[in-house]
């Protein structure tokens, strides 16, 4: 009778265990659905500095469509702020958004910054992803993020293609005195938006992927002060012409450059152009040789993932190559027989991590290669030198490369 009186009692505390277990445990399949029961309720709110006109825009509402696509967010769950200027009206466009439920709210230009991280101090149930953006890290709030593609690297491999390019018109005779500066070098030139680190580092890249080609190059850069602006930026493109640019690159967000590349290369001018963002061919069909370009559903699939798993999405989160994050448009015509294999054999070796692009014994400044570097760019004096490069969006996901290094000259300067 004790044996069978024990077994009972044994018995019973078993079942008042699973019992305790079964409040206080979740099995996956509940985990799951109570992320996907989250995920269907949840409002994400977005700020674009454009709309679906303005390359850059486009890529981010590409990129935040198809994520939502591969995470089951739907449509009515996301919520739009249009052509919202980098002033005033961003912070109401913020709070509209939160006022509306959105529990986490994305935005795509620099100049909204300021603006997302104020938010984020005065709404810290809510999550605030800056794009392209440098302070989150430093802010001391973890609810305000930054993510930003290494588009550096798509920057080289387009500079590569502007190199072979160039290349086919020195064999073929048709860069002329007007095309070179005192010391034989052929120019080329470029169309910057601001002095920003992340335009710095993007016409370095650029030029030093037409150096990769041919050595004896230098770069005119002129800022227009607007990310877009066609009839500036048409006019810009068209100067530099005049001052004997062979090929013409962009950091813009408009079509104004490559269509004045084409106009001037039909009236008999020389000159070809490498776009940003979106594929130059619809208005530069002969002039145009390809774009950098950014395919953010990358970014957007991982950070509206981690809100369907009910994740925290990283401070800084940046990807190139590696993950499919960036990448360069189709081929233009007018390409140098031979580039579409050059390009494949650049890019496997940005994958693999065998070809740095800011390797520093291939660049100069004051004649000298560096070896050591701080910058003053929201780093706190981390260095910047690792192994003989500079390794950039490591220590942060944006740009931090701000070097002005020999061959490259700032037309207008810094602002």
């Amino acid at each position: 009778m004790k044996k069978f009186t024990a077994l009972l009692l044994a018995l019973a505390m078993v079942f008042a265990l699973a019992a305790c277990g079964s409040k206080t445990e979740t099995s996956p399949a509940a985990s799951a659905d109570a992320s996907a029961s989250a995920a269907s309720n949840v409002k994400i709110g977005i700020v674009l500095v454009g709309d679906e006109n303005v390359g850059y825009d486009t890529a981010h509402i590409e990129g935040i469509k198809a994520a939502a696509k591969a995470c089951g967010i739907a449509d009515a769950q996301i919520i739009w702020k249009y052509n919202i200027e980098e002033n005033e009206k961003c912070a109401d466009a913020i709070d509209d958004l939160v006022s509306q439920g959105c529990k986490y709210v994305f935005s795509d230009s620099y100049g909204h910054q300021s603006y997302m991280q104020d938010a984020a101090g005065k709404n810290p149930d809510v999550t605030f992803v800056s794009m392209t953006g440098d302070t989150a890290a430093t802010s001391g709030l973890k609810n305000f993020k930054n993510a930003f593609n290494d588009t550096y690297q798509s920057r080289y491999v387009s500079g590569v293609v502007a190199g072979m390019k160039l290349k086919e018109l020195v064999d073929a005779g048709k860069i002329t005195d007007t095309n070179k500066d005192a010391k034989g070098n052929i120019k080329l030139g470029y169309v910057g938006a601001f002095n920003y680190a992340e335009v710095v580092s993007g016409y370095t890249a650029f030029y030093l992927g037409v150096k990769s080609i041919v050595d004896n190059v230098v770069m005119d850069v002129q800022y227009t002060n607007s990310w877009y602006d066609p009839t500036a930026e048409g006019e810009v493109a068209k100067k530099l012409v005049a001052s004997g640019d062979v090929i013409i690159s962009q950091h813009a967000d408009s079509t104004g450059a490559p269509s004045a590349c084409e106009e001037l290369l039909k009236s008999g001018t020389t000159v070809y152009c490498v776009g940003y963002n979106v594929d130059m061919l619809s208005v530069a069909p002969t002039a145009a040789l390809t774009s950098a370009q950014n395919n953010w559903s990358v970014f957007y699939t991982y950070a509206f993932g981690c809100i369907t798993k009910g994740e925290d999405i990283k401070t800084d989160w940046s990807a190139g190559y590696d993950q499919g994050a960036v990448m360069t448009s189709k081929l233009g015509a007018s390409c140098a027989k031979g580039t579409d294999a050059k390009v494949a054999e650049v890019e496997a070796a940005l994958k693999d991590g065998s070809l740095k692009v800011f390797d520093c014994s291939k660049f100069t400044v004051g004649g000298k290669n560096l070896t050591t570097y701080t910058t003053a760019y929201g780093m706190n004096g981390q260095e910047c030198i690792k192994d003989g490069a500079f390794e950039e969006s490591t220590l942060r996901s944006a740009p931090y490369f701000d070097i002005r290094i020999d061959g490259i000259t700032e037309l207008n300067g810094k602002s």
